[in-house]
């Protein structure tokens, strides 16, 4: 289902989330990484349904029943919603800068960084191994 290279750079991507996280002040750097890296984070499973096998793995294979499938879905639920709510109080701020959403914002933030990590772990677990003889 998964491949290391894309384990390899979601990773990449959640370091460079770590960087932006820690520069709320430049919203220069800060505002472009965290929207790129929502929409690397929406556009990943249309990639992996165009290349991956996805019948063989979860029906031939009765990976469908698997709990580690099942837990990253619902972290992947879990970090959209996120998503969604931290958007909105990113809204609330540019409308007001001193207004009661940076708190908000900040504690989304670091929950989104928790429960990525946590999506970017359970994905790895997902590495089906590439084996030449197949």
């Amino acid at each position: 289902m998964l491949t290391a290279g894309t384990v390899l750079f979601v990773a990449a991507t959640y370091v460079l989330m770590l960087i932006a996280y820690r520069l709320p002040g430049k919203p220069l750097i800060h505002r472009p990484i965290m929207a790129s890296i929502m929409l690397i984070d929406l556009c990943i499973p249309f990639y992996l349904y165009a290349t991956k096998d996805w019948s063989r793995r979860l029906i031939d294979q009765h990976e469908i029943f698997s709990f580690i499938l099942w837990m990253h879905l619902m972290l992947l639920i879990t970090l959209y919603t996120l998503y969604f709510f931290q958007v909105r109080s990113a809204r609330a701020l540019l409308r007001d800068p001193r207004s009661a959403a940076r708190g908000e914002h900040k504690s989304q933030g670091l929950g989104i960084i928790i429960v990525r990590g946590l999506v970017l772990v359970s994905g790895a677990m997902l590495v089906e191994n590439e084996s030449p003889l197949s």
